[in-house]
Formats: C-alpha cells, structure tokens, sequence
C-alpha cells in the first residue's frame, strides 16, 4: 500500500493533472477543475430549497416532490463548454465527476432521502448509436454510486427520435415530445420513489413527458434532477 502511494505521489509529481477549466496544474488526483474554475461555475443552491426555478418551471404540468438542478446554464460559459465536451466530445469522465458532485449535493439536501432508484433519461436507439453513450446514464450511475441508489437504465424507452429541441418553444417541444416514451415494465417501479435524472432543463418539456410516463406505475412518486438549468 505504501509503495502504491509513493508510487502514485510520483506520478503526480512528474505528470501533474490539469485543470479542465483553465489548464492549470494546481488541481489534486480526484479533482477534474482547480479552485478558480470551481468559482465559476454558477452553482444554484437548489436542492435543500423548495419552490426553486426548476420546480417552477414543472409546477403544475406534471406531480413531483422535488426537483432541483445544479448549476445554472448561460451561453459562452464554462459550464457550457464542459457540458458540450461531456455531451458531443466524448469526454464522459466530465459527467462522472460532475455525478459525483450530484450525488454529494443530494445527500446533503435532506430532501431526497425516500429515493428508491434513479432513471436517466433515455435516449432515442439512433441516437446512442451515434453518440455511444447516454450522458444522463453517466451522471446517473455516478449519482447511484454517491447515495447508494440502484440505477435502473432500460425502465423506460424513448420509440422517436425528435431531433434538436434547442429552437423550439414550450408548446412546440411539447408537441415534438408528446408519445415518445414508453414504461416498459411499471410493476417493476410500482410504488417507488423515483428519481429522473438529464443533463439540462429548458423548458420542462421532455422531462414532464418522461416523468408522466414513469407515473403510470402504481403508486410511483417522482423526483427531477437535472445538471443544470437554462437561465432565459
């Protein structure tokens, strides 16, 4: 053990990590930003808050218990560029840390202690063809591994493919998204406590027709966390 720690403290001598922010070298081993770039970040404070801006933007259009994102998502930033990393270039070791800190921030709310299992957002088959993974399903297993929560990846399919939602308002997104998923086995979540993770909430559309679907199990209850949340 000691010379694994010698060994490992070499390493990081000679081949220090960098910062994926700024490309500094002034961050530890199990750190992906150095404290500077961790500033940065617009982190929300939503998640021991009830009645914060994500669950405004669900009042009313579906029933949940808490809903919390965390961090707020602005354009020309850096956690839109890590975000586009982690979604588009394959760096899936951005969403694994970014879970980590998830999972750490639901511990602590206090507010999301009844969670039975975590569904990530699915994506469309043609989708995961192209892209190879499912970012939600990163930042889900990551958040499992931190609460101790199983994950539970194929519940629920997405059967259409709607293409780029970036331009399209509530109602259109609505209407683009409307059918597209399908409970595939609710006795299985029946009377559970969910917890339906994404990467970003816009307008609420997709996650409103994912949460609906799960809600056709028996007795399920459903709460939303998302990585960030669009700022208008």
């Amino acid at each position: 053990m000691q010379f694994r720690q010698a060994a490992q403290s070499l390493i990081q001598l000679f081949f220090p990590q960098t910062c994926q922010g700024c490309g500094s070298d002034a961050v530890s081993r199990d750190q992906m930003l150095c404290f500077s770039c961790l500033q940065r970040l617009p982190a929300t404070d939503f998640y021991p808050h009830s009645g914060n801006a994500t669950e405004k933007i669900l009042a009313g259009r579906l029933p949940f218990l808490n809903a919390a994102s965390h961090y707020f998502y602005t354009q020309q930033s850096l956690i839109q560029e890590l975000m586009h990393q982690f979604k588009y270039k394959g760096r899936q070791e951005i969403g694994e840390y970014f879970g980590k800190r998830m999972g750490e921030a639901i511990l602590q709310s206090g507010r999301f202690q009844s969670i039975d299992a975590i569904i990530p957002m699915p994506l469309h088959k043609h989708k995961m063809k192209k892209r190879k993974y499912n970012q939600a399903g990163i930042l889900s297993n990551s958040i499992g591994a931190v609460i101790n929560r199983p994950v539970l990846e194929h519940i629920i399919t997405r059967i259409s493919s709607t293409g780029s939602q970036t331009h399209k308002n509530r109602i259109e997104r609505w209407e683009n998204i409307a059918g597209s998923f399908i409970l595939q086995a609710p006795e299985a979540v029946a009377g559970k406590h969910l917890l339906l993770v994404d990467d970003v909430i816009t307008t609420g559309a997709t996650l409103e027709a994912c949460g609906a679907a799960l809600l056709k199990a028996p007795d399920a209850r459903l709460s939303i966390c998302t990585l960030a949340c669009a700022m208008k």
